[in-house]
């Protein structure tokens, strides 16, 4: 088995003794080139590089963004499961939504344990993942569609989302702690929270209107905070195109109740309510703003937008499981 290791050497959670211990562990089992990442993009670039060389495996170690990098790279020019190497996941991030939806242990070496021995049984799936691109005939059509694999945000969670960049930019700390006040510092300053500016459109609806914050769902759980998943669409899933939880209202009072409920939030039940919007199984909607707002996807903030537009793609990349 041809495969390549691709380390990102500012993930949170791993050492530079913990990446070779793991570098070791998988090249004693496969043909392994490993090589550390050195600048933004540089996933991207090995992951369409081990297409083009038709690899078996690409192995991703780090956090969600390398990750996000290594798989638009390999589906550079679009999804082809059969095709393209398959992808492997060794958490070594802050949170690590993806690899924990699918089920791995959010520990760098008990996960490659559990990646050998799932390569040693052939076990692996085939997962959908989300698309978002520049909306035709809107000032944004020229920005370049993008793979993310367990979320997008576009509107309020956006904004926490650059808040915390900027904050780690400065030298702090990815923790969830961070992650907590940067969102209280985002209610209070939020332009918009009782009057929205996003619309969704999809083919055969109605337009829903005057969104606040609108998340884009691939998978359940949304996210982590600490070891406690927090449902936002319970019904995401891996098998089945994209799901929304939207809300029209970011009162005071509204903003306690659905944060209760989505730290309550349970595989059967993420929040609702009046001013909450739950979507499922979306495979084509677009997502318009008055004014430009906070873009995210998987964790990374990519600017402000006025549209998205999103596809759900089903089966789009074996991943190792």
């Amino acid at each position: 088995m041809r495969a390549l290791l691709v380390a990102n050497p500012a993930a949170t959670t791993t050492s530079a003794r913990t990446r070779d211990v793991l570098t070791h562990a998988l090249a004693s089992e496969m043909k392994l080139e490993a090589v550390t990442t050195e600048y933004r993009g540089h996933a991207r670039d090995l992951g369409r590089k081990a297409a083009h060389e038709g690899l078996d495996l690409v192995v991703a170690l780090g956090g969600d963004g390398t990750v996000n990098e290594v798989v638009n790279g390999l589906l550079h020019n679009g999804p082809d499961p059969e095709r393209l190497p398959r992808l492997a996941v060794v958490p070594g991030g802050s949170t690590n939504v993806f690899a924990r939806a699918l089920g791995l242990p959010n520990d760098a070496v008990e996960a490659t344990g559990a990646l050998l021995d799932a390569l040693r049984e052939q076990r692996e799936r085939t997962v959908g993942l989300g698309l978002a691109a520049g909306t035709p005939g809107t000032e944004d059509e020229s920005v370049p569609a993008r793979w993310f694999t367990f979320c997008a945000g576009f509107g309020f969670d956006a904004g926490v989302v650059g808040r915390v960049e900027q904050q780690r930019e400065r030298g702090k700390r990815s923790t969830h702690a961070l992650y907590v006040r940067q969102l209280m510092r985002q209610f209070w300053e939020e332009p918009n929270r009782r009057h929205g500016t996003v619309t969704l459109e999809r083919p055969g609806a109605d337009p829903v209107t005057d969104l606040v914050l609108s998340i884009v769902c691939n998978t359940s759980p949304w996210t982590y905070l600490g070891n406690r998943p927090l449902y936002a669409s319970p019904e995401a899933s891996f098998d089945t195109a994209l799901d929304v939880l939207a809300l029209n209202r970011l009162s005071t009072p509204a903003v306690a109740r659905y944060a209760t409920q989505l730290l309550t939030s349970t595989p059967e039940r993420g929040p609702h309510g009046k001013h909450a919007v739950s979507l499922h199984d979306l495979t084509d909607f677009t997502l318009h703003s008055k004014v430009p707002l906070p873009f995210q996807m998987d964790g990374d903030h990519l600017g402000l937008r006025t549209s998205v537009r999103f596809t759900g793609v089903r089966r789009a990349l074996r991943v190792i499981v």
